[in-house]
């Protein structure tokens, strides 16, 4: 590429920067028990402030608030942008990237700040930018450019509640060699690899050495899944950890059909799995006609290879003569 052809992408995508992506646009459900009680749930954390509301009465706030956490949760539009969603800045700006090669894609990082409680009765308005487009970079995924979109969260009075910043990298895929000879093998897929960060590692090298750890305050005793720095009931930040039996009962369930993703096995059932233990876990269930699995169904869980690099929980039916 000359320096030329550079300048000319760069005056065409930095365009875009400052551009608005969404108008501020409220909800369009206010903030309520019901979508915290199950979020609380799924995420396994029982925060009083969250979910009690005789508690919360005789805190300093004096009701329950919203997680923090569930900002950007009240804006999502829900089953319809499964028909489509209108063009906008960034949509356009992707198009212009594809348009000039940097057809890969990958969300590099994202990051909440918070500024102000809110509660049930409260509705949050959402509204983002392009905010920022970087240098052209070398990556080890190939050459590109990192855009960041700028969320900003306001509720109903126009007071700010907090901002969510997402960095994307469009690149150029690097080439990949061709196969020397014809009786070349191609890689089998692998599923996509385990994201493992500094508070999470541990669980996940755990796994490859054949357990499921659950993570428990050394202070109060909680438990807590998924690895996280902080207590929630207690805000200690020592913390061990206990093996699972594995045992579990299915809380919700989901089948998978499209698109198919390479390295995954179908037919493909998720399930939010809540353990003997007391902490909820994201797994397969497998063992069984995706219609026989039902909320409530109880279930054992084996620690299995399922591709050549990853070692994973998968649960079957606990019923006798099923695996395991």
């Amino acid at each position: 590429m000359t320096t030329d052809e550079q300048k000319a992408i760069e005056s065409e995508i930095y365009a875009f920067i400052g551009q608005e992506v969404y108008p501020p646009t409220p909800a369009a459900d206010d903030i309520n028990d019901a979508m915290i009680r199950q979020w609380a749930e799924i995420m396994g954390d029982n925060n009083p402030a969250y979910l009690d509301k005789d508690w919360a009465a005789k805190s300093i706030r004096g009701n329950t608030i919203s997680p923090p956490a569930m900002m950007y949760v009240w804006g999502q539009e829900g089953f319809q942008v499964t028909k489509g969603r209108a063009p906008n800045a960034m949509s356009n700006l992707v198009s212009v990237f594809d348009k000039h090669g940097y057809t890969g894609v990958l969300g590099t990082n994202v990051k909440q700040e918070y500024f102000k409680e809110v509660s049930p009765g409260d509705n949050v308005t959402i509204e983002m930018i392009i905010d920022n487009i970087s240098e052209r970079k070398t990556t080890a995924r190939g050459t590109g450019y990192f855009f960041e979109t700028l969320s900003t969260f306001t509720d109903q009075s126009g007071e700010t509640i907090g901002t969510q910043r997402f960095k994307v990298l469009k690149f150029i895929p690097q080439e990949q060699p061709a196969a020397a000879a014809s009786e070349d093998k191609l890689d089998v897929p692998t599923r996509i690899a385990s994201p493992r960060g500094y508070d999470n590692k541990w669980w996940w090298e755990a796994c490859d050495d054949g357990k499921v750890l659950i993570q428990r305050c050394k202070d109060c005793q909680t438990l807590r899944h998924p690895p996280r720095p902080m207590c929630g009931e207690c805000q200690s930040m020592e913390w061990d950890s206990i093996e699972s039996t594995l045992d579990g009962e299915i809380l919700s369930h989901t089948e998978l059909h499209h698109p198919k993703i390479p390295g995954y096995q179908y037919p493909l059932v998720c399930a939010v799995i809540k353990l003997a233990e007391g902490t909820n876990l994201v797994s397969n269930v497998i063992g069984c006609d995706p219609s026989e699995v039902h909320i409530g169904m109880k279930v054992k869980g084996v620690l299995e290879q399922v591709d050549e690099k990853t070692m994973l929980p998968q649960f079957y039916p606990a019923s006798p003569g099923i695996r395991p």
